[in-house]
């Protein structure tokens, strides 16, 4: 066990991991140690910018989860968008969960939406779920505001996939989308330009959500 291993077995949980991993089916459960979010995201911050986190963001593949998750806090904290976005380039393989892969995004990222664009096109694009459950991720919550371009809706909804993993992100997305661009989002509803089984959970998501009105929830309830 390396010195790092030893720090994060340090702060066990042994209850917490066994609730965890039945929130990540076909995740190894002997692959999770149990450290809680926020005490990880404490450690990070502190080993971040070390000779020691250097180190550890060139071991990979890691052999557990909280280290992959320790992986991506460590890429979101670097500043330069250049270095980090090789990072996450080199790391994404990796993923093989959707906790990790919903980490918190890279501040840098939102001052280069416009270059980042085109890296996400092509993660979308990719064989690999994560990776292309990571672009979708960045799509809703880098470009549903300020930045939304209904192209993204068509990017999205494009996307066709076997993998449960990425259509949920894609009824995630869109229930977001809805929420945030209605007149933009409704018609892929209305028209049934989605597979099914997308456009059932995106309206159950969309009835979910607190952002969404009463009277958008009883229309949305009409098109199942």
């Amino acid at each position: 066990m390396t010195s790092l291993q030893k720090q994060l077995f340090s702060m066990q949980d042994l209850a917490y991991r066994d609730f965890h991993s039945n929130l990540m089916p076909g995740i190894d459960k002997n692959t999770i140690i149990g450290i809680r979010t926020p005490q990880l995201r404490k450690f990070a911050k502190q080993l971040a910018q070390t000779e020691e986190a250097e180190q550890f963001l060139r071991q990979l593949p890691h052999q557990y989860y909280e280290e992959n998750n320790l992986h991506m806090m460590l890429i979101t904290q670097i500043k330069e968008y250049e270095s980090c976005l090789a990072e996450v380039e080199r790391f994404l393989p990796y993923v093989d969960n959707w906790a990790t892969c919903d980490l918190p995004v890279p501040k840098c990222f939102e001052k280069h939406k416009k270059e980042l664009i085109t890296v996400i096109r092509k993660w979308i694009s990719s064989e690999k779920t994560y990776i292309v459950r990571y672009g979708i991720g960045l799509l809703m919550r880098l470009y549903l505001d300020g930045d939304f371009d209904p192209v993204y809706l068509e990017l999205v909804t494009a996307v066709r996939s076997e993998k449960y993993y990425v259509n949920m992100m894609i009824a995630w997305y869109l229930a977001t989308a809805l929420a945030k661009q209605w007149e933009e989002t409704i018609p892929y509803l209305e028209e049934h330009r989605l597979p099914e089984w997308v456009h059932r959970k995106t309206i159950q998501k969309a009835i979910e959500s607190y952002r969404i009105t009463k009277e958008q929830k009883e229309y949305l309830r009409s098109l199942r």
